[in-house]
């Protein structure tokens, strides 16, 4: 995990901006895709470092926070909401433990393999979770916007 505040800022930012190139996102995505991970991220860094909370805690409050920022950006740039939110948890997916999973499961230690492997999958889960919730409270909101919108008119 990265030792400070702006190390997580800047490293979950250009990381996401390699995945919006990598993924052929259009160009004018790129930027507001990658903050809004480098936020997601570093709030998630943020909560386990400075607050204490367990990663899945901190992992679904973050994915939380980057998915309603995502479903937001989505809407005011009239852009499908599939871009958005896949550049908002990319920063999240737990890669380096997955991998360490299959190493220890490779060498033979099943034990601390399958601990890993279950920590993983929980992470996955907790990001799973927080996206979908993102993306319904955001639908929930703007429902009732377009409702009042109707009402008033």
């Amino acid at each position: 995990m990265p030792g400070n505040f702006l190390t997580a800022l800047l490293t979950s930012f250009v990381g996401t901006l390699g995945f919006a190139v990598l993924l052929h996102t259009p160009r004018h995505a790129w930027i507001p895709g990658s903050c809004i991970g480098a936020v997601g991220y570093t709030l998630y860094w943020a909560l386990m470092a400075w607050a204490g909370l367990p990663e899945t805690a901190a992992i679904f409050i973050g994915s939380l926070a980057a998915s309603l920022m995502a479903q937001y950006a989505a809407r005011r740039l009239k852009m499908i909401a599939t871009i958005f939110g896949t550049l908002a948890i990319i920063a999240f997916v737990p890669g380096l433990g997955l991998y360490r999973c299959m190493s220890l499961l490779a060498q033979g230690n099943t034990s601390s393999g399958l601990q890993m492997g279950i920590a993983a999958m929980a992470n996955i889960v907790m990001i799973t979770f927080g996206l979908g919730m993102g993306s319904f409270l955001m639908r929930i909101f703007f429902a009732a916007r377009a409702e009042k919108k109707r009402g008033c008119a």
